[in-house]
């Protein structure tokens, strides 16, 4: 990694100076700070690093560099669920994806061989000539997941996840208001949308279902394992 990290130093000396970017020394910071994280920063996490070496620049410089770093392919820039951008390094030859944890925000990548190769199958199958592809599996990583309680009300559950329904928390009038939608323990559902307030709409036996928030509030739930 040491090696490779050198290699970035050196062709990125060589690229900003060719292109007459101003303030190479600055930038060159940038670089410098944004190498020794492995991980996906924000822009205002970046500064904070830089910041911890003694070096304190603006925000709307860093910015600048970073927007240089992608057109020079030393970044990627990711906007994943929750809307925040993020960088990682983007190392010549490489490729990997990524799989997002809904709850805490993790990101973890990882590459295969075998999907690459399907992927690349799949796209001669339909005579399509493939130029670049980003796969984003979200989810629940292992560590929310053994936070989770295994019953919980509907409204906890996240957008995409499959649940049963196990029992109704609320009055026999609630109860009976369930069931006369088509609604009972022990059947199958979807989670479509859940804006986390308001209304969320869940799917059950191919028919969706729009829930108010104090009605998913009493119907308890369990993933589908």
């Amino acid at each position: 990694m040491k090696h490779l990290h050198f290699q970035e130093k050196e062709q990125f000396k060589k690229l900003f100076l060719e292109e007459n970017i101003d303030k190479f020394e600055d930038r060159f910071k940038v670089l410098e700070s944004f190498l020794q994280t492995e991980r996906h920063v924000t822009a205002d996490e970046l500064a904070d690093l830089i910041n911890s070496t003694g070096t304190t620049l603006p925000i709307d410089f860093i910015k600048d560099t970073l927007r240089f770093m992608c057109r020079f392919g030393f970044a990627s820039k990711n906007r994943f669920h929750n809307g925040k951008i993020s960088y990682e390094h983007r190392h010549l030859g490489q490729h990997h994806d990524h799989m997002i944890c809904t709850k805490c925000n993790k990101i973890v990548e990882f590459s295969d061989e075998n999907m690459e190769n399907l992927q690349k199958k799949i796209a001669s199958r339909y005579n399509f000539h493939m130029l670049q592809h980003r796969m984003e599996i979200y989810g629940i990583c292992s560590k929310c997941l053994k936070q989770r309680v295994q019953l919980m009300p509907l409204v906890s559950a996240k957008e995409g996840e499959q649940m049963v329904i196990r029992d109704f928390a609320g009055s026999s009038g609630l109860c009976m208001r369930l069931i006369s939608m088509g609604l009972r323990p022990g059947d199958k559902i979807e989670v479509i949308t859940n804006p986390g307030k308001g209304k969320m709409v869940i799917a059950a036996d191919c028919k969706r279902y729009v829930i108010g928030h104090g009605m998913a509030n009493k119907i308890l739930v369990q993933s589908e394992k």
